[in-house]
Parts: structure tokens; sequence; C-alpha cells
């Protein structure tokens, strides 16, 4: 782990747009794919008479082991630039990865929207920017994708520009805060190196682009949120719960408390990478020891926080959704399953209290009936067993919920308000 501050990277947009090609240029380029890895497709390439190495060539092979079902691993997709250690939030195109980029640790802080030159906005454009828009990605940067397809028109460019700018204003995203880059992911224009193609654009790389992303604050004056993910019984230590801290501090000697099983204690010790530590802050995965607490008492989902200030338990609340994908329509009574954090509870739609105008977050009408893909709705939800959760106004990390059901991400949301049990 590199000592340069963290961000999570979310590569968004339409399947056929060019996003690994993207990611596997972005690891190449900051030198992040292992040489050894290397060194073997170069001796692959000789032997097949393709002589001098392609990045091409790994994309082969990278589509290649895709297909045969291997999942790559090339250094977990991590990779640095001068300011920043990244690591790009699961793989585009894994059907959880709408799920994935909102709950826990692979919540992104920023996201680069890849758009075909050739192709424009398509419906996961539309999809993906509505996401990250409620999800609370705040910067965008935009990669116009394939220039090479489109021999590098600074026209087709500045249409496609118009497009994704369109679609921008209607989701209401500052189009001040996204930036534009005519990238080939394929040929590496504009990715690490200024592109003698397009001699028209006078703007950053994407490299440059990342390395400028302002910095995230780390949410430490939050108070303490830590996900359970799961919980051990270790000889000689007891019962360890392990999870991420995504908001405030631990320390050693605090009295903590468990929601919504309701037990607490006083922290004994904290474990980090095999090692004792005093305190863990925000994006450390911790192991830890309570006093008093048994592996039967917690679970999986559980949020962990201040005895003084313990995480919210939610008889009911309210949130905004989008949904994106669903067969028929949602109605009032609709139980499906609510990905929260490290929770999994199925809960009822109770309510659909108002409709919104996607484009403008207005109302546009009050307790409708029902709603369907492409709508945003605030609605009434109660959980059918206890559910930890946190306003996101308040938590963020804590806020957003992926609803999943037939196998499928059927919409995301944010909480409003909680009404606590």
């Amino acid at each position: 782990m590199s000592d340069k501050p963290h961000q999570n990277l979310a590569i968004i947009g339409h399947v056929d747009h060019g996003k690994s090609t993207l990611v596997g240029r972005l690891l190449f380029e900051t030198g992040s794919v292992p040489e050894h890895v290397i060194e073997q497709y170069r001796e692959e390439a000789e032997e097949k008479g393709k002589g001098g190495f392609e990045f091409a060539y790994v994309m082969d092979n990278l589509a290649e082991e895709r297909e045969r079902g291997v999942t790559i691993d090339i250094a977990h997709q991590e990779f640095d630039t001068d300011e920043y250690f990244f690591t790009i939030v699961d793989c585009p195109g894994h059907r959880d990865f709408v799920k994935n980029m909102i709950t826990g640790a692979s919540q992104a802080d920023n996201a680069v929207l890849v758009v075909a030159a050739d192709d424009g906005v398509a419906p996961q454009t539309r999809e993906h920017v509505f996401l990250a828009r409620t999800l609370g990605i705040n910067e965008l940067i935009i990669g116009v994708n394939k220039m090479d397809i489109v021999d590098y028109s600074e026209d087709t460019y500045n249409e496609v520009v118009e497009e994704v700018k369109q679609l921008l204003k209607q989701v209401r995203f500052g189009t001040e805060d996204a930036s534009f880059i005519p990238i080939s992911a394929f040929e590496g224009d504009n990715v690490a190196e200024q592109s003698g193609n397009m001699d028209w654009f006078d703007g950053p790389t994407l490299l440059k682009a990342l390395n400028d992303l302002p910095a995230t604050e780390p949410p430490t004056d939050a108070p303490l949120r830590l996900p359970i993910q799961d919980v051990y019984t270790i000889s000689g230590i007891g019962t360890v719960p392990v999870g991420r801290v995504e908001t405030g501090i631990m320390n050693t000697g605090d009295n903590v408390s468990f929601q919504p099983s309701d037990v607490g204690g006083e922290v004994k010790t904290i474990e980090m990478h095999h090692e004792e530590v005093p305190e863990a802050g925000p994006g450390d995965n911790v192991g830890f020891n309570v006093r008093g607490i048994g592996k039967d008492d917690i679970r999986r989902g559980d949020v962990c926080g201040p005895a003084d200030d313990p995480p919210s338990v939610a008889e009911t609340f309210q949130a905004q959704v989008v949904v994106m994908q669903h067969p028929s329509v949602i109605t009032a009574g609709y139980t499906p399953v609510f990905h929260a954090h490290t929770a999994q509870v199925a809960c009822t739609i109770e309510s659909i209290d108002q409709k919104l105008d996607p484009a403008s977050g207005e109302v546009a009408e009050e307790n409708p009936d029902f709603i369907k893909s492409g709508d945003a709705a605030v609605v009434t939800v109660r959980p059918q067993k206890p559910l930890s959760i946190e306003p996101s106004s308040e938590i963020p990390e804590l806020g957003s919920f992926a609803i999943r059901d037939m196998g499928q991400t059927i919409a995301a949301g944010k909480v409003l308000s909680v009404n606590e049990r």
C-alpha cells in the first residue's frame, strides 16, 4: 500500500465503449502490470512472429483470460499517479457492478465516464451518470474514447461533448465539475502522453486530470461507523469482528455499541495487517475484540459505533431512489432485498411519496400509483428485520443502498431521513 492519499475510482459508461481497454491502458502506462507478465507476453509475441511488444497483445490476453472465466487480478487493479494511489472499484460490466459501486469498500470518490466518439451517449451512459449523481460522486472526468476510429476529428469530439453536457444538465451535474478529454485507450492517445494526433486539444492527459483531482477529506470527524463483514472466533483472543472503518476513529478503551444487535462493551484490542494498533481510522480494515461480546451476539450487517452515539436503527426510512431496470412497475408493498454497507435485508416499499423529474430533481407528482424503469422517486421503506442505516446528509458512507431482485440491481438510492425504532 502506498503512502500517498488513496482514491477509489469508478470507471463507468456503456458496455462497448472501451472501459476495460482503458483500465488495461491505465495499468500498463503506470507500470502496474507486473514486469514478469509483460516479459511473458513479449516472449509469446516474438514466438508468434509479432515482434515488438504491443499493448494490444496485453489486451488480447486479458480478453482471453476473461473469456476463460479467469478473474484477472493485475495488482488488484491499482495504480499510482504522482499525487494519488488509486483503486479501480470493481470491473465495469461485472453484473454486480452497480451493487458494488454503492455498498461498502468500493464506494467511489470520483469517476471516469467513458463515451465512445463513434457512438455518443448510450442507455448505460445515462444510467451510470444518474447513478454517479445519486451516489454523490462530485467530480467526473469524461474520456471521449475511440478517437482513432473517427480519424481524430475535432468536430465529432465537440458533438459528443455537447451531447454529454446535455445529459449532465438533465441530472443536474454541474458541467463545471466535469472535464472532457479526447482519448484512444487502444492507441494510447492522451492517456499518459499528449497525443500528436490531436493538436487541436490543449487540455490535460487523462493521467494528469486524475492526478489533479481534489483530495478527498477522510471522514475522521464524523462519529465512528464500522459495518461488520464477518465475525471470527480466534483462540487466545475470543470473538473478533472484522470490518472496515467507514467514518470516525476507533481507539482501544472505547466503549462501543453494535446495532441492530444492541450489545456493547469496551474495545480491548485492534488488529490491522496482523499487528496490534492503538487506533484505526477511515479506510482501515481491522479485526478487533470487545470485552464481553460472544460470537453469537453480533453478526454481519451490524454496525459498530460509539456507545454514546450509537448507529441508527430504522423502524422506517425515507429515501430517494432511481429505478434502473424493472420488468414491470413498482407499487407500494413491493419487498425486494436492500443492500446497504454489509447488510442485506428484505424491505417493503410502504409508500411512493413523490415522483421526481430526473432532469431537475423537482417534484413531478405527489403519491403516484407506481414507478418504473428510468423514474426517480421519494419512497418510505420498512425493513422486514432490524437494519442500521444513516441519513446520507449526515453519514453518506452509510446512507446509500442498492435494491436487488431477480438476480439484478433494480434501483439505487440514498437515505433522506431515518425514523428510529
